[in-house]
């Protein structure tokens, strides 16, 4: 109980430090979406869950919980009716006894953008110049994880991240992170910590001025310059406990809290400089064959129509089967209110490549 008291004030000191940077907020966000269906199907608290490929992303100390034959995880999914695309991928395997490592490929963006820049001729207009471009946000994850010796149960990993942020051929960015992480599991407790970003990621952004220099001056737009742009520190921590670990039917109850210090965000706890966003979630598994999951995340305060504000949060529900090697994980996410029926489907694949399997 004493070391998760201190986690929390170093985390409240932390806040006050970097809170006092001038960073812009939500950089790098793409990096905070989640991975894999069945982490949406619990609300994405996942970072004392997670156990899989995905736990690179969510935890890579829990890569030492993760099958000791190498894994393949693919996921695909679509916003905006197919406007945005967003791709992932990973590989895990065990290396030299206690370690094991993993790569993980992240992108978001959007194709096939028309360029209309050049779309004027003289006085007059040639769609024939009309061309297309993209912006996407992308990201390599390198994560190590190792056993500690000196508590059994206890284990530590990190990322080395490597980001690359384009639009079109008019500006592209560079960056470099650190992420570090714990993970605790004793019987039916599991604990994580990850702390995203310890050293401050930044990317370095490089404009191509010349693919646009000239219609920015005749619209009047500020014609942007070099700059580097900083993500602040962040951490989530979270806890995890399964109630029937040894039989057929098993229940897991998990829930995360991710801390922000990037300035005050819309969530329903706040701590001067730090926000909190809490998530929740739940898997019951038949004979680790079958699962089904439901999960909350996004809870905010929103202001009804007579200017009272209710608590609204994003409410998720998920199914997983495996056989032989091969997971298929779905989630159905209702966007915001299930008045609305606004809904999302995400599909994701994990193989585990174990020829005792087979």
């Amino acid at each position: 109980m004493k070391f998760w008291v201190g986690l929390l004030v170093c985390f409240a000191c932390f806040g006050s430090i970097f809170g006092q940077t001038t960073a812009p907020k939500y950089s790098n966000d793409f990096l905070k979406i989640g991975v894999g269906a069945a982490a949406a199907g619990m609300g994405n608290a996942q970072v004392a869950f997670a156990k899989d490929a995905t736990a690179g992303y969510w935890n890579p100390a829990a890569l030492m919980h993760s099958t000791k034959a190498p894994q393949v995880a693919l996921m695909h999914s679509e916003y905006f009716a197919g406007i945005a695309k967003y791709d992932y991928g990973a590989f895990a395997t065990r290396i030299q006894g206690n370690r094991h490592f993993a790569a993980s490929f992240i992108r978001i963006g959007i194709d096939d953008i028309p360029n209309t820049l050049n779309l004027r001729d003289g006085n007059s207009f040639n769609y024939d110049r009309i061309t297309s471009f993209s912006v996407a946000d992308m990201a390599l994850l390198v994560s190590y994880a190792q056993d500690l010796e000196f508590l059994e149960g206890l284990s530590v990993g990190g990322n080395v991240k490597i980001i690359n942020r384009i639009t079109g051929k008019f500006a592209t960015a560079w960056g470099f992170g650190i992420d570090l992480a714990l993970h605790y599991q004793r019987e039916k407790l599991k604990l994580g910590l990850v702390l995203n970003d310890v050293t401050t990621t930044f990317n370095a952004w490089s404009f191509n001025t010349e693919t646009f220099e000239e219609a920015f001056r005749v619209t009047g737009n500020a014609i942007p310059q070099n700059s580097i742009e900083l993500t602040l520190p962040s951490a989530r921590m979270g806890a995890a406990y399964s109630f029937f670990p040894e039989k057929k039917i098993n229940l897991t109850a998990a829930a995360d809290l991710d801390w922000y210090f990037d300035g005050k965000r819309n969530s329903i706890i706040s701590l001067g400089a730090a926000t909190i966003d809490p998530k929740i979630g739940l898997e019951t598994t038949y004979k680790n064959l079958v699962f089904l999951r439901a999960g909350a995340m996004n809870f905010q305060r929103v202001p009804d129509i007579d200017g009272k504000k209710r608590l609204n949060l994003f409410p998720t529900l998920g199914a997983g089967l495996q056989f032989k090697g091969v997971r298929i994980d779905y989630a159905l996410a209702n966007i915001g209110d299930f008045k609305q029926n606004l809904f999302s489907h995400l599909f994701s694949l994990q193989f585990i490549i174990d020829k005792s399997l087979y």
